[in-house]
């Protein structure tokens, strides 16, 4: 948005504005001295703010337009005129309304001089327009009346010092105004320019970050699937934990910062209320053993089974609550209960832990930052599990709420609308994956940059009947599409040569072998910018590195037996 197209906005805006108050002036100047005169003054305004409002209607509405020489012109001088005609009437009452006409003549004009300075402060062209008649005005007024009326009109000069006075200090003040803009409009492009930065800074370390551990996480899923022994499948269980916990903490920077951003979007879908607490109690349970904790579940038996809300921001903010009571807790009991009330949902998470004070309750949902210093040292974490509970908490149109006496324990109650479904959704029959459903190979061409990222794929999807073959980048993708016909196409975004999202433009475009074959997306690059840019060249199937080979291998026999149904349908 520029200068000019602020002067323009804001001539249309003030419009009525200006029409009250010269109607004001008017019922003055009636007052001071009846005529016909202001009546007609009031007339001719109007249509000149009329002309005015129409000649700036059209730059307001196009932010990114700006006037020729011709039109400048017109504009500037569509400015002088509505100038001129209303502080014609400050001569009117200054002329014939006595000493209150002058007096009213002078703070017409002098406020006037500020409210158009104030306006016209970007351009400097259409600011002398607007100041210079309203100053001549204030000067010739004292200067008139001095010839003419003798010795006691002499004494009028002296309001002409005022006057240069007062125009210095406008001029002062609007040069200063002038300057402060400049230094907020810096300001908040600096501030544009930082945030632009942190979310690139956020897609690539996302990125550079995930990508290792996707051949850490997908070796240890690989390595589960060998004999072991006692001691290596310990060993191999340390590494998944460990590996869980790091992508924990990647996910949690990059759900903040989307939080922050308001990029943060909420879903809603039918929930199987029981099935849901129940998966994340097996969740945790071995910890809880481990550590020889009880753990209590309680759902109020009058809830509805199935309820609308978001699933998976329902089980994080959950999961995060649950990792807090254990986390916490030392021996004990951890109580997890769902009950509602007046059509609220209340979970109530309620542990034995080391508690709270009062005074520091407020900072444990500050992002990162726990209790105390030592509590960070002691038990670990960044201190953004519970901030980003509680703002998708109020996102969902909830809240979470905190009671706690240091050294007895904690209680964090959810609170969310209950929303419940009185008929069961129908239960989709997940499709069978085991390599007899697979009659013949299958080909599949694997496009990533890593090495060990194409490997670990394909070991993957080797067991299920497939066969791979590897490309490096998106232009070998695209030559390997032309020539050979493939069952799937599983794609990297960020690659040399060429990327993956152009790579599949490409191969949609071209009406080879490929053109409508199944590509899915295994990409680091985790934000929701980058699944709408697979979106928009027709990839709906994103997943995130580390790649969950379950889940890649029911998307990946899903797309595919989908599209062979398709290709007998149309046999």
């Amino acid at each position: 948005m520029n200068g000019f197209h602020d002067i323009a906005a804001s001539r249309v805006r003030g419009f009525t504005e200006r029409l009250v108050l010269a109607a004001f002036v008017c019922g003055t100047a009636l007052l001071l001295h009846w005529s016909v005169w202001p009546p007609l003054w009031l007339i001719i305004y109007t249509v000149s703010q009329t002309a005015d409002k129409r000649l700036f209607s059209e730059w307001a509405a196009q932010p990114d337009r700006t006037p020729d020489r011709a039109q400048e012109i017109r504009l500037i001088v569509s400015v002088a005129v509505s100038v001129i005609i209303f502080s014609s009437m400050a001569a009117y009452t200054w002329f014939l309304g006595g000493t209150v006409g002058r007096l009213f003549a002078v703070v017409a004009i002098s406020g006037a001089l500020l409210h158009v300075s104030l306006q016209m402060y970007q351009k400097r062209r259409f600011l002398y327009a607007a100041v210079g008649p309203h100053a001549l005005y204030l000067l010739a007024l004292p200067t008139i009346s001095a010839f003419t009326e003798g010795r006691e009109g002499l004494m009028l000069l002296t309001l002409n010092i005022g006057t240069l006075v007062f125009l210095a200090n406008l001029a002062l003040a609007v040069r200063q105004s002038h300057r402060a803009m400049i230094e907020v409009t810096e300001a908040r492009r600096t501030a544009e320019q930082a945030s632009a930065a942190k979310s690139n800074f956020l897609a690539v370390m996302t990125h550079e970050i995930r990508t290792p551990m996707n051949a850490v996480v997908s070796a240890a899923h690989l390595l589960k699937r060998t004999d072991l022994t006692s001691e290596q499948t310990e060993h191999v269980t340390m590494l998944g934990e460990a590996s869980d916990v790091l992508l924990g903490l990647v996910n949690d920077v990059l759900d903040i910062s989307k939080i922050e951003a308001g990029k943060m979007t909420i879903e809603r879908a039918t929930l199987d209320l029981p099935d849901m607490v129940d998966g994340l109690t097996r969740i945790w349970r071995p910890q809880i053993e481990q550590k020889s904790l009880r753990l209590e579940v309680n759902i109020a038996p009058d809830l509805s089974r199935h309820i609308q809300t978001d699933p998976l921001r329902l089980r994080q903010i959950l999961f995060n609550l649950l990792s807090n009571a254990v986390k916490f807790t030392a021996h004990g009991t951890i109580r997890l209960s769902v009950v509602q009330h007046d059509g609220i949902l209340c979970f109530e998470v309620a542990d034995q832990g080391i508690g709270i004070a009062p005074a520091l309750k407020d900072r444990i949902f500050s992002s990162f930052e726990q209790a105390e210093a030592a509590t960070t040292r002691r038990y670990g974490g960044t201190g953004l599990g519970l901030p980003i509970s509680r703002q998708l908490a109020r996102l969902m149109g909830g809240d979470i709420e905190l009671c706690s006496i240091p050294h007895v324990g904690s209680a964090f109650t959810l609170s969310l609308p209950y929303l419940p479904v009185r008929t069961a959704p129908v239960e989709e029959v997940p499709m069978s994956a085991s390599p007899t459903d697979t009659p013949r190979a299958r080909r599949v061409l694997i496009v990533d940059d890593h090495e060990v990222n194409r490997r670990i794929v394909s070991l993957f999807i080797k067991p299920m009947g497939f066969d791979a073959v590897m490309a490096v980048n998106g232009a070998e993708a695209v030559e390997a599409a032309r020539v050979e016909t493939f069952d799937a196409i599983l794609m990297d975004m960020q690659m040399p040569v060429m990327g993956g999202i152009d790579a599949t433009a490409a191969i949609r475009a071209e009406a080879g072998p490929n053109q409508t074959t199944p590509i899915i997306a295994l990409t680091a690059n985790a934000l929701d910018g980058h699944k709408k840019a697979w979106e928009a060249v027709g990839v709906y199937d994103f997943l995130t590195k580390p790649i969950d080979p379950d889940l890649l291998i029911d998307t990946l026999m899903a797309r595919v037996n989908a599209a062979e149904t398709d290709a007998r349908k149309t046999a």
